[in-house]
């Protein structure tokens, strides 16, 4: 059964940088769509770095482009987003996300593994 496992969340100070992990099994990093989300209290699931299942072709919402980097790790099977210049709006619960042969559309219903998420609390 394939799961994802994130860690690396915390509080930081605005202008910080973070950098989360996503440990997978169960399943081929090589051919998954990967991607992380966030969702604030009372706000809708909001993909910030989504990536086809190749890997050669990645989306950067506006909100976060320049900011945020995703990677990953194939030898550990880990996902990987460094955050950098973190705002108190990137405060939320971040989740990585996984779609077999997926396109990296950053809409949460192309996504069918999700982890449990980790919290990103960011202060002014």
């Amino acid at each position: 059964q394939a799961q994802l496992v994130e860690s690396g969340g915390g509080l930081v100070q605005a202008g910080e940088s973070l950098k989360l992990s996503c440990t997978a099994s169960g399943l081929d990093f090589t051919k998954n769509a990967l991607a992380w989300f966030r969702q604030a209290p009372g706000k809708e699931r909001e993909g910030v770095a989504c990536q086809n299942w190749s890997g050669g072709r990645t989306y950067y919402p506006d909100s976060v482009k320049g900011r945020f980097t995703i990677s990953r790790e194939y030898d550990k099977n880990t996902l990987f987003l460094q955050m950098s210049s973190l705002k108190p709006e990137d405060t939320a619960k971040y989740y990585c996300a996984a779609a077999k042969y997926g396109s990296g559309l950053c809409q949460p219903k192309e996504y069918n593994v999700w982890g449990q998420g980790t919290q990103v609390t960011v202060s002014s």
